[in-house]
């Protein structure tokens, strides 16, 4: 087949990318399914030779997964045995005991999104909410008024914020540094989850009225809770350790002399990898065998807590072998020089793609994994100076306007018993209000630094 070029890859990118879409959002096939049919349907239309066109999406699979598939299965341990170990409640009544009742939706914030670091939003959702239940039930607010703080807290570290896995992704696919992702992704997820979070609870919650009884509630908070439970300060450093050596790395060439041995350790356990096996394994000794589990029970933890991230990995390798065909088949520098042609900025093209892909799909880590694969190598193309900027749009794109699509919809409006409508106005409206604000806060860095 003859190699494609010009206006004929542009429009053949596009029918890849609306097949995507309606074959997932309308006709729900399996999301990896249909994403590698449509990389190699693009690699073969835009007239790549048939045998390099599974190389190629085999070649970037691989790439992703080289590295994400790790992130996910340490990530995924490390929250299992936060998770089992009691140590996210004992967060939660700490931070409560400190902010005070009163300030129970400010300590639930900070809650979440420190415990939300290595989880994944659903995972995080279904550990901290019986806390939210008893939060509000003993401060007599309605369970809205710490629920919401709690969500934007878990969704704001899932869009932005190293090393969550679907933050990772992004990292990868921009070849952004990953300290100072973190930091910039921080310093702009701190006020954003605020604004989503406390602020709007204030503003919406008197005018969201729910049942008096609630089922699942019940449910929740009558379990037995477990009689010994790890101390705030080892729990919250167990979690915090992989975010430490990520930081020590990303600020390694300050700290020391670049190329000496000393540097040269310092980016190694800063490595995100290298960083969260670090943690995972410390968290066997101060989240499992100092709180009397046996190896037996750590063993039987880290192997069940795997099965759930298979669909997940297999779904940003995919991102990635769509991502290679974009290039190999020559999209990529069309897009480029459109992109060039129209002066249009990557953060913009980051943002619009990773959110015209979450409405469609109702995944964020969809969103990112194709965003990432289609805005990286015009990036690149580009030579866009900060690509850490490029992580936080694309991740702030991801989590924009979520509805009936996306399982987190229904996850919020059962647990809180909601209807669709009072879901729309709740947590599809602080879905975007994150989105748009992270955005926001993403431009203005871009303008200072």
């Amino acid at each position: 087949m003859t190699p494609s070029s010009g206006y004929g890859l542009l429009l053949y990118a596009a029918i890849a990318i609306i097949a995507l879409i309606v074959l997932i959002a309308r006709y729900k096939i399996n999301p990896f399914i249909v994403i590698t049919l449509v990389a190699i349907g693009l690699g073969l239309m835009a007239g790549m030779p048939a045998g390099s066109v599974i190389g190629a999406y085999e070649g970037g699979v691989g790439k992703t997964l080289g590295h994400i598939a790790l992130v996910v299965a340490l990530g995924t341990m490390l929250g299992k045995m936060m998770a089992e170990s009691g140590g996210a409640e004992q967060v939660a009544r700490t931070m409560i005991d400190r902010f005070g009742e009163r300030n129970a939706h400010w300590a639930m914030v900070c809650i979440a999104f420190l415990v939300g670091l290595p989880l994944f939003f659903e995972v995080g959702f279904v550990l901290l909410v019986p806390i939210a239940f008893t939060v509000a039930r003993r401060v007599g607010v309605s369970v809205l008024m710490v629920g919401l703080p709690m969500v934007a807290g878990l969704s704001v570290v899932h869009a932005l914020v190293p090393p969550h896995p679907a933050a990772m992704l992004a990292v990868q696919a921009y070849q952004a540094s990953v300290g100072q992702t973190l930091m910039y992704a921080i310093l702009i997820g701190i006020p954003t989850a605020i604004i989503a979070g406390p602020v709007f609870a204030k503003f919406i919650v008197p005018r969201i009225q729910l049942p008096d009884i609630n089922p699942l509630e019940q449910q929740l908070i009558n379990r037995e809770p477990r009689a010994r439970l790890p101390s705030c300060s080892i729990t919250l450093a167990t979690i915090l350790l992989p975010v430490v050596l990520m930081l020590i790395g990303g600020w390694a060439d300050l700290i020391s002399t670049p190329g000496s041995g000393f540097n040269q350790f310092l980016q190694f356990i800063g490595n995100s990898v290298m960083a969260l096996l670090i943690a995972t394994v410390v968290s066997f000794w101060t989240l499992g065998l100092a709180q009397g589990f046996n190896r037996e029970s750590i063993l039987k933890f880290t192997n069940e807590c795997l099965a759930p991230t298979a669909s997940i990995t297999l779904l940003v390798g995919a991102g990635g072998g769509l991502n290679r065909i974009l290039i190999d088949s020559g999209v990529t520098t069309e897009i480029v020089g459109l992109a060039q042609d129209f002066q249009l900025s990557p953060l913009f093209m980051g943002w619009v793609f990773a959110a015209l892909m979450r409405i469609a799909t109702g995944s964020a880590t969809v969103a990112m994994t194709t965003a990432s694969g289609i805005v990286a190598p015009v990036a690149l193309g580009l030579g866009y100076p900060h690509p850490e900027l490029l992580v936080l749009a694309t991740g702030a794109g991801s989590v924009i306007f979520s509805h009936v699509n996306d399982g987190g919809f229904w996850l919020v409006k059962e647990y809180f018993n909601m209807t669709v409508a009072q879901t729309f106005k709740t947590w599809t409206v602080l879905e975007t209000l994150i989105s748009v604000v992270a955005f926001g806060f993403t431009l203005i860095l871009s303008e200072l630094i």
